[in-house]
């Protein structure tokens, strides 16, 4: 799959946008937040349309998702892209894009103990695209 940085998405018959935000406090770990944004964007959601047939000559195994994250620039290169698909458990990603947003804020503390390398908090924005 090619992750795409600002770049137009593949086309689908779009159903449905997901959003979602993630942040990391401790341990300044951009993939962490990335996946918790994800997560918080299809974590209240159920899709029973594809199990069931709903839309006429519509599988389920043709759910497509379009990932779009919001991580601040300065961040976007430590981001793992292949763990925050992990985080989708069916549907196949056509593309993850990263764009410019999000926010490195301090979180008000530093705590060795949990991995702090000092008291920034990430915070990552994320909207996913379901469609067929």
């Amino acid at each position: 799959m090619e992750v795409e940085r600002g770049a137009q998405s593949a086309p689908m018959k779009l159903l449905f946008v997901e959003m979602g935000v993630g942040y990391d406090q401790h341990g300044q770990d951009v993939t962490a937040a990335a996946m918790r944004a994800c997560r918080d964007a299809i974590c209240s959601n159920s899709i029973p349309a594809f199990r069931r047939g709903t839309i006429p000559g519509v599988s389920f195994g043709e759910m497509k998702l379009q990932i779009k994250l919001g991580v601040p620039q300065s961040l976007q290169q430590s981001l793992d892209v292949e763990k925050v698909k992990s985080v989708f458990p069916y549907g196949k990603i056509l593309n993850v894009e990263v764009v410019d947003g999000g926010l490195i804020c301090s979180s008000g503390v530093h705590v060795e103990e949990m991995g702090d390398k000092n008291d920034d908090c990430y915070i990552v924005n994320a909207a996913v695209y379901v469609g067929y």
